[in-house]
Order: C-alpha cells, then structure tokens, then sequence
C-alpha cells in the first residue's frame, strides 16, 4: 500500500505542477500574462494622457496619470518608470515629456480609439453614450494593420463622431480649430466642429441635448448663469461650465438672424415644394442612416414633398424617380437646400 500511496502522490504532485506551471494553460503562466496585459493597458493610457496634456499645452503629473489609471501615486510612479525604461519619456526640467517612440505609440492608440468610435457611430446601433467606453477596451486589440483596413472602411476619416482629429498613419491630423461656445458673443453665426466627451457627466448632459457636431447655432443671451442659444433651429439653455465642452468656429455673416439657423430639413417643404439634398445629420447613425443611402437621399439628389398623410406624418417625398415615405423626425435629418414651389402637374 505505501508503494501505491507514494505513486498516487507522485501523480497527483505531477499534475499539480503541469496545472501551475504548464507554459499554455498553467495558472500562474496565466496569471502573469493578465499582470502584464493589465499593465500594457495602464502603459497606454499614460500615454494617451500625457499627449492630451501636452496637446492643451498643460502638464501630466503623478497625481493626474494616478487619477486616470485609477490607481495609487506610488503604482502611477512604478508604472512612469516602466515607460522612461522602454524609452517612451523623459523628464525635462522636471516635466514628463514624451518621446518621439512614446509620441509615435500614444497616436497609434488615438487612431484607433478615435476610428473604433466613428466605426461605432457611422456603422452600429449603439448610442452616443456608449462609444467612448466601448472604443476604450478595443483600441488595445487593434494593430496598426487592422487599424488601417478600418480606416479605409470607414473613407478615411478626418475627425471622430465627437470632432476629435483622427491621426493618419504617419501621426499627422487636421485640428478642428474651434474654440468653446461662451468665448463668442451674442449674434454671432457659428458651427459646432467638436463636442467633448470627457467627462461624463457633462457629455451626457450635451447628449441629451442633441447636440453634435456640424449643428449651426447662435447666441442669443450670455451671463454668468446661463448661455441660451439656437442650434439648428431649436433652444437651449446650460451653464457656461457645460457650454465650455462645446468648440465652434464662426461661420459667413451673410445671415445672422435665428430665423436662418432654421428650416434647412427636408421636414420643412410644404406639399409640392422642392428641395437639393446637401447632407445628413451626424445624429443619424448607423443602420438608419445606411436606410437613407439606400432609399437615394444623397447629396445633390433632387426631392419633393409629394403626399402627406392625413394624421400629417409621415410625407411621401420623391427622390430619384421614386416615391419614400419618411416620418418627420427622419426628415429632420435630411439637410436641404429649398428651391422654387413647384406644382404636381410641372413635375
């Protein structure tokens, strides 16, 4: 029996072993793989940080990478000591700076946070709310292959769902230029290029409001309390802290009245009024924008307003020789340029 009890031992510490130690499935193999994915993940996010600081012209401290990585300023330091290590920053007059490795591998993460969200927005259903948090776990899976087919899916794309530049595949990008909404004055005809998306609170806030890049909006009243504005035809009302999330730039003063800010959607044309279709709303995502594309509403497609139902929604248009229906808040996405009325009987 003790021959038998030494064996079983000796398989059963054998088994042990290989469940430990097996280079594939062994736990403490496995172990190390998720400390050393955990920390390649803090690693970039530390990067992408100290870009953003260095692109507001302000400074990453220990005490803001701690914040962002969630973690204590002693793991932050730990982490700060990997990266000068790996030669992706130095300290310059006692200034985290990073390097050209270090700049090159935080635009690569940018690039492909930045294009997983206009992937999230232009080609799925899910909202607005939920983009950044969803691009923040895949932009860690993407190399810079995959991140290019995407870019190449998508048309290249300039800027995200949000206005953030997009970096090409050499780092380069295009700045939307804008600067926030309350440091313009009352009157003045402006565009949203950017609506930012940290943090959170604010940018749920800005959600629910519907506002987006490419609205054209107007103050119409500016205080210490309150910046009221018209976006493409509708009120709104936030405090300047929240307004700040929003940059605009100023657009032609050929029209500087509220009233032209409004009524440039196809949800505007009376019964045998005509339109040019210029564009669609950034609102409209994914499969319902995709249903527009292929119903014809492209831009220079001419269309008109032909029936409407007797409830008053929705309208049959015409477009392309053939007859949609839309209800009015798919209309309202549809920007138009209005043309001459037109009877039933010309067209």
């Amino acid at each position: 029996m003790d021959a038998i009890h030494q064996i079983l031992i000796t398989i059963a510490v054998a088994f042990l072993l290989i469940v430990l130690l097996w280079p594939k499935w062994g736990l403490l193999p496995r172990q190390r793989r998720t400390r050393q994915y955990a920390e390649r993940i803090q690693i970039e996010d530390t990067l992408k940080h100290i870009h953003s600081r260095e692109m507001e012209a302000q400074q990453a401290t220990l005490q803001s990478i701690a914040g962002v990585l969630q973690t204590s300023t002693n793991h932050a330091g730990d982490i700060l000591s990997k990266m000068e290590a790996a030669g992706l920053l130095n300290y310059e007059e006692e200034r985290l700076k990073l390097t050209p490795k270090g700049e090159g591998a935080a635009l690569h993460i940018l690039r492909a946070h930045r294009l997983w969200e206009r992937y999230l927005a232009d080609e799925t259903g899910f909202g607005e709310a939920e983009w950044h948090n969803l691009a923040e776990e895949r932009e860690h899976f993407l190399s810079a292959e995959e991140i290019d087919l995407l870019s190449e899916r998508l048309g290249h794309p300039t800027h995200d769902p949000h206005g953030d530049p997009i970096p090409d595949a050499t780092g380069e990008f295009v700045s939307h230029g804008g600067k926030p909404l309350p440091s313009f004055e009352t009157g003045k005809r402006l565009r949203i290029v950017h609506v930012e998306d940290e943090p959170g609170m604010i940018y749920a806030q800005l959600v629910a409001e519907a506002l987006y890049p490419g609205m054209q909006v107007q103050i119409i009243e500016k205080s210490r309390e309150r910046i009221r504005f018209w976006a493409d035809g509708d009120e709104h009302i936030l405090a300047p802290i929240v307004a700040h999330n929003i940059s605009v730039i100023p657009e032609p003063d050929e029209k500087t009245d509220s009233t032209a800010l409004s009524c440039q959607t196809l949800a505007c044309l009376d019964l045998g009024e005509q339109g040019v279709v210029v564009g669609i709303s950034p609102a409209c995502r994914g499969a319902e924008r995709r249903r527009l594309f292929d119903l014809g509403v492209l831009q220079g497609a001419a269309v008109r307003a032909e029936y409407r139902s007797p409830s008053g929604d929705p309208t049959a248009y015409r477009i392309r020789g053939a007859l949609i229906a839309l209800r009015k808040e798919q209309a309202d996405y549809i920007f138009i340029e209005k043309a001459s009325k037109v009877s039933h009987e010309r067209a």
